[in-house]
């Protein structure tokens, strides 16, 4: 397998023209084929802007072009490549392992990989990991690397979007302070960085049941607990991107000291790191979230107490979301989405305790359907929707 080596300056300049890359794109899939004279009266775009950039797009097989006339003039057609075209990536990073999935721009997803990576990974380990991954991949699925449009990059923790920094917070601490830049230099690709809750949330209104639903939580309960919200159609980021830590919301006065220096926050009764500590006193041997799931599924009754503590747990925090913006749909994602009705039933009864009845009744509370997929969906979903292609599959 050979390695890229390309060079990239990222910058300014760089950023205006993947903009403006961006532009031309959109305006191909709403418009469809169009001279370079149209892109450019519907970009805004100078005709020499639009030239440079067809040229560069055709050089990489995401536009074909083709003599036609217009106005009676000799013109140059261009439209979006059709088989062997452009690509969109999305790589969910967790505690233990990153996910790579591969998507055809008409959202058809191509190819889902993954590998398992050491507890405790530095950023820099993890970003290897992907880039090999990412590789073999694009080879297995005979893909060139000159067709991808971008990566999307879905992290565990809080992203500061006005820096574009991973800060205090992420269930990845070896993260804290890496940098968009510093992704996008390592893995030579235009790069899109988000939180992995916000990522689900993105997925399930792209590929899931709910597609084009207009309000909609998605709530990932794992190592960590956060939500991405779904509101009036768009992802919602709030002031500086930083949303739906409800991981760290206090469930308990007086309950263990959390991580981010609080005490009783959610995380430390509800997450799959509190789940398996409590298991693991009474287990001759080392335990795995799947056995979480197994043992539930199982009828094991100490593991369905900790369920049910943890759902009415999570279920009161998500009545202070429901109480908040009123949506349509709360999805409940993760690794124990297996467990389907066991975790779903006390998480509707701590909604039904502590949300306002009519909101409480009104909506719709689900397990995902995405599976482990769902934040490297949404990471593909957030590139296709940088380049303007926001058509759901449904």
């Amino acid at each position: 397998m050979t390695t890229r080596h390309r060079s990239r300056n990222p910058g300014s300049q760089t950023a205006l023209r993947q903009s403006n890359q961006q532009r031309i794109i959109s305006s191909l899939v709403s418009g469809g084929p169009s001279t370079q004279a149209e892109i450019s009266r519907n970009t805004g775009l100078s005709n020499a802007t639009v030239s440079n950039i067809v040229k560069a797009l055709a050089e990489r097989g995401i536009v074909s072009t083709a003599p036609t006339t217009s106005s009676g003039r000799r013109a140059l057609s261009v439209s979006l490549s059709g088989e062997n075209g452009a690509v969109a990536v999305g790589i969910d990073f967790g505690r233990r392992h990153v996910r790579i999935v591969l998507s055809g721009l008409d959202y058809q997803v191509i190819a889902s990989e993954s590998v398992s990576l050491p507890l405790g990974h530095s950023a820099r380990v993890a970003l290897e990991a992907a880039a090999v991954l990412l590789d073999e991949v694009l080879e297995s699925n005979r893909v060139s690397p000159t067709l991808v449009l971008g990566i999307g990059v879905g992290i565990p923790g809080p992203i500061d979007r006005r820096t574009q920094t991973v800060i205090e917070g992420a269930i990845l601490p070896e993260w804290v302070g890496i940098t968009h830049s510093a992704i996008e230099a390592r893995l030579n690709f235009p790069v899109y960085i988000d939180n992995d809750a916000n990522l689900g949330a993105l997925a399930e209104v792209t590929w899931g049941p709910h597609n084009g639903t207009e309000n909609l939580v998605f709530v990932k309960i794992g190592s960590g607990i956060g939500a991405g919200l779904i509101l009036g159609g768009l992802p919602f980021g709030g002031n500086m991107g930083v949303t739906g830590e409800i991981g760290h919301t206090p469930v308990h006065d007086h309950g263990l000291l959390c991580r981010c220096g609080n005490r009783g926050c959610l995380e430390t009764v509800a997450s799959t790191t509190v789940m398996l500590e409590l298991l693991g006193r009474t287990s001759p041997t080392t335990i795995a979230t799947s056995d979480i799931v197994r043992a539930a599924l199982a009828g094991d009754h100490a593991t369905l107490r900790i369920i049910d503590d943890a759902g009415l747990a999570v279920g009161r925090s998500v009545a202070s979301i429901v109480n908040l913006v009123n949506p349509e749909t709360v999805v409940i994602g993760g690794p124990l989405a297996g467990l389907g009705e066991l975790l779903l039933d006390p998480i509707r009864r701590g909604l039904a305790v502590y949300a306002v009845p009519m909101l409480s009744e009104n909506t719709e509370l689900v397990m995902s359907s995405l599976g482990e997929e769902a934040e490297a969906l949404g990471a593909v979903a957030l590139v296709l929707r940088h380049a303007g292609l926001h058509t759901p599959i449904g």
